[in-house]
């Protein structure tokens, strides 16, 4: 059974679906830890209901961005995961944790990349007038949403 562990920054809605399909055995693996970079993160409520480890970082307590990434690696060292789940992490990562966990993190972004990646995905895609939208779950390299995709799903933009 794998470890993974999930990195959050709200609500969780993608972490619920991770815990959810952990307990339908849709995936064998269990969720060793949740961390969020936000105390008020509803993830965390999710997590701590299913009886998962939580755990706060909060970047605004390091220095640097490098700083506050070699601490989440070290927590995260520390459950010893073999996946690291990105599910809405609001957060650019640096080399020191990309390097660190090389294949081994994925991301679950909003848009059909490589269309529209960082932030306001579905607005820049309605803007532009885009008849689909989706998400893409890929591989985390140092080029921002540049990685490997992994799956990709879309939907219709409906109008109104």
């Amino acid at each position: 059974m794998k470890r993974i562990a999930v990195l959050i920054s709200g609500g969780g809605s993608n972490l619920q679906s991770i815990i959810d399909a952990t307990r339908q055995h849709k995936i064998n693996a269990e969720i060793a830890v949740v961390i969020s970079n936000k105390a008020e993160a509803f993830g965390l409520t999710r997590a701590r209901q299913a009886n998962i480890n939580t755990e706060v970082l909060d970047h605004h307590d390091y220095p640097t961005r490098e700083a506050f990434d070699q601490v989440l690696v070290d927590r995260l060292e520390s459950y010893q995961p073999d996946l690291i789940v990105l599910a809405g992490f609001m957060r650019i990562l640096t080399p020191v944790f990309v390097d660190a966990f090389h294949g081994r993190t994925m991301n679950i972004h909003p848009s059909l990349l490589p269309a529209y990646p960082g932030l306001h995905t579905h607005k820049r895609a309605i803007d532009a007038g885009d008849h689909r939208a989706g998400a893409t779950v890929h591989f985390v390299t140092r080029e921002l949403d540049g990685g490997p995709h992994i799956i990709q799903a879309s939907v219709p933009i409906l109008p109104g």
